[in-house]
């Protein structure tokens, strides 16, 4: 682990299972609203799993081929899994900016930023969720889901990145309620990255987020729901 700044930044080799993803972040989330610990970056893989999110609509879950976990960040079912970047945000919005909304509009523009490095056009969907970008057919594809849960002003959850995951586990679920269009990544897309080469671009970008943040100043408008995904 090492500190960005004040907050600590953390990449955890192979793929760590997600109910013990779940309660070190929640231990975590709960230190940090206590003052006992610092604001937490932790980017990890987990092993092949659908969640369902607190929208989740059981018709949307299509197999059970994998382990299924419900959990409470917003959103419906998204697949988690190798080749995958997840990353668990832990920030205490109380010094940061009081407002959902104005966080997952950062976070969606970090990861765009990010997905540039790779000369990936990715962007917002007015109506959907999720970040997208267009396949090399000219077809829109979602590349990446957001899911946030904010208790007590600390966040919690985040983002998943398609890099190089196996896209043929999606079909287990319908992603995030949207039957409409396909998932893609990085590698569907032709771009030859690694996990760490992706995690390089998101530290790049990380000082613009938090600029995002400070620049909201607690009040925004912004109308993006922080049950994204």
């Amino acid at each position: 682990m090492k500190a960005i700044g004040d907050i600590d930044w953390d990449v955890s080799e192979g793929h760590v299972p997600y109910p013990e993803a779940i309660a070190r972040m929640e231990a975590r989330q709960a230190a940090i609203h206590e003052g006992s610990a610092r604001e937490l970056v932790w980017l990890l893989e987990h092993p092949p799993l659908y969640t369902g999110g607190t929208s989740a609509d059981p018709a949307e879950l299509l197999s059970r081929q994998f382990p299924v976990y419900d959990t409470g960040r917003g959103g419906r079912y998204t697949y988690h899994g190798p080749g995958q970047r997840v990353g668990y945000v832990m920030l205490d919005l109380a010094r940061r900016c009081r407002d959902v909304r104005c966080y997952v509009h950062a976070i969606e523009g970090w990861v765009i930023s990010a997905l540039a490095a790779f000369g990936v056009e990715a962007r917002r969907a007015e109506g959907r969720i999720g970040i997208w970008c267009d396949t090399p057919s000219g077809q829109e594809a979602k590349i990446g889901a957001i899911g946030v849960r904010v208790r007590r002003w600390v966040t919690a959850h985040g983002f998943a990145v398609n890099v190089a995951p196996d896209l043929s586990h999606f079909g287990g679920i319908v992603p995030c309620g949207i039957a409409e269009y396909p998932v893609t990544s990085l590698a569907d897309l032709g771009i030859a990255a690694s996990l760490a080469d992706f995690d390089a671009a998101l530290e790049a970008c990380f000082p613009d987020f938090l600029n995002a943040l400070a620049k909201a100043g607690g009040s925004c408008d912004l109308d993006i729901s922080a049950k994204a995904n």
